[in-house]
């Protein structure tokens, strides 16, 4: 009886939390995430853009676009802003890591560490700008955390090969995010029944070629690590910023970092739209 009894609370419990993480209110946070994901992803590519055409020393990063934020008029507003939005996001993905989604390889345990690990991630974004908003530190610009966590793992007896599979893993997952925007498999995660065809249109364009652009940048970011762990030189390791920076030192020149420059913006301007018609 007690055992029954027990089980029955624990249902309750389970029921109860996952209507929590079904709540509008969680669908409210999680849409506040992808918008501020969107604008942080507009700032980067704008600081890009000057790099490019200005030779601007502003960091091309998550650290750079805080710091331009705060440079604003209601830059204490805005930052708490995104701390709200990145700590949503963050709640988001930890909900879908422990109940799932509701697509067909929602619940597969590979989905669900992919999304304990975007959660984790989103964290430590909230975290920076946290402390940032409060004045009691800087953000780290992605450059610096790079070369400090390969340095570290470096240190270790199996670090370089931790690292070359770490820089295998990100160039691959380059290669998927490109993949899956060439496809427009994101689309299957909107819910566009509304909108006009040509605003469809519209959206399934910008996610297509700012998906592309953003899959550049993370299979840059991952060669670049592989090539720090193979040569076991920490400091040739890359963060956003200097993979963008590279991209200006190819044959194409700054016209190649304006083009992926420019397709981060529009991936902004599209995560933004995702927040609209995001399937939750």
């Amino acid at each position: 009886m007690v055992a029954r009894t027990a089980r029955r609370r624990s249902f309750r419990t389970r029921k109860a939390t996952r209507q929590a993480a079904d709540s509008k209110p969680m669908a409210w946070l999680a849409r506040a995430g992808l918008a501020s994901r969107g604008v942080m992803y507009v700032l980067v590519g704008i600081i890009a853009v000057q790099t490019a055409v200005e030779g601007s020393h502003q960091q091309a990063d998550r650290a750079g676009a805080v710091r331009l934020v705060a440079q604003t008029s209601f830059g204490s507003v805005l930052l708490w802003l995104l701390v709200i939005g990145f700590a949503g996001m963050t709640l988001w993905r930890l909900s879908e890591a422990i109940w799932g989604t509701s697509d067909a390889n929602g619940r597969k345990p590979a989905k669900r560490l992919a999304n304990l690990a975007r959660a984790v991630f989103y964290a430590a974004v909230t975290y920076g700008i946290l402390k940032y908003a409060l004045g009691i530190g800087q953000p780290s610009s992605s450059d610096q955390q790079s070369q400090d966590l390969t340095a570290t793992a470096l240190r270790h007896q199996d670090g370089k090969a931790a690292v070359l599979i770490a820089g295998i893993m990100i160039t691959v997952a380059g290669l998927a995010i490109m993949y899956r925007a060439y496809t427009r498999k994101f689309l299957r995660h909107l819910r566009m029944g509304t909108a006009s065809p040509t605003t469809r249109k519209v959206v399934s364009r910008l996610g297509q070629v700012g998906g592309i652009a953003r899959g550049i940048v993370f299979g840059t970011v991952g060669i670049f690590l592989a090539v720090a762990a193979v040569d076991a030189k920490p400091q040739q390791a890359k963060g956003i910023d200097s993979a963008l920076r590279a991209l200006a030192d190819t044959p194409l020149g700054p016209w190649l970092l304006v083009a992926v420059a420019a397709g981060l913006m529009i991936f902004g301007v599209y995560s933004c739209c995702e927040a609209r018609w995001r399937l939750m």
